[in-house]
């Protein structure tokens, strides 16, 4: 008796479905490029500020997290340097530090708020916003401490590639702000080299989901 041929367990794919696979991974390629040109040009037309004035009411930092110690990192770092330069500068009487608790448990305002006082800001012009876990929240828990002081004008400093997009977040609210960037204070490093792709990433989050889905009213 022959023996049997063994059944072949998979079917092939007939050519409709394969075309059909195609045109699907085409679509979907074309819609992420579109998508990243949108984000990528949004980001380049973001405005620097709504205002002409040089002076203002407080500095606002937006947050990043501390490392697993608890100590601050180069990045924030970064931002707290440049945030006591511009007080230093005359630019507004008084920092507001913007950030809650990371996955390690540490509060990004807080550890900020440390290395403001150990470059000698006094503490009657440091001031913390500990509950923000993003940059919506970061607008819009500051602009409420601004509201509750009777402040209207803020400059608000981040790393330069966040800024283009808490600029658009930042437009939403009812302060006059510019934005100011926090120069490096080290060679960037694998990470720092990867920020610009994914804040185009972010960017188009907020455009297609995040700025009509996470509404956060001063």
């Amino acid at each position: 008796m022959p023996a049997r041929r063994p059944r072949n367990r998979y079917k092939p794919i007939k050519l409709g479905k394969r075309r059909w696979v195609f045109r699907l991974a085409a679509a979907g390629t074309l819609l992420a490029l579109v998508l990243a040109g949108w984000g990528a040009l949004a980001r380049r037309l973001a405005p620097v500020a709504n205002t002409s004035r040089d002076h203002f009411d407080a500095i606002i930092v937006l947050g990043s997290p501390a490392d697993s110690d608890g100590n601050p990192t180069p990045v924030q770092l970064a931002r707290v340097t440049e945030s006591v330069r511009e007080y230093e500068r005359g630019v507004a009487p008084r920092i507001i530090f913007t950030g809650g608790a990371t996955r390690h448990g540490f509060v990004e305002a807080d550890v900020m708020a440390r290395a403001a006082a150990a470059q000698g800001i006094p503490p009657s012009a440091i001031f913390v916003e500990t509950r923000a876990q993003d940059t919506i929240q970061n607008s819009c828990y500051s602009a409420r401490v601004m509201q509750a002081h009777g402040w209207r004008a803020a400059e608000i400093i981040s790393g330069t590639d966040h800024l283009p997009r808490a600029a658009m977040i930042f437009s939403h609210t009812a302060l006059a702000w510019r934005v100011h960037a926090a120069p490096p204070l080290q060679p960037p490093d694998f990470d720092a080299a990867m920020q610009p792709a994914l804040e185009v990433l972010k960017t188009m989050r907020y455009l297609v989901y995040t700025s009509w889905a996470e509404r956060c009213e001063p």
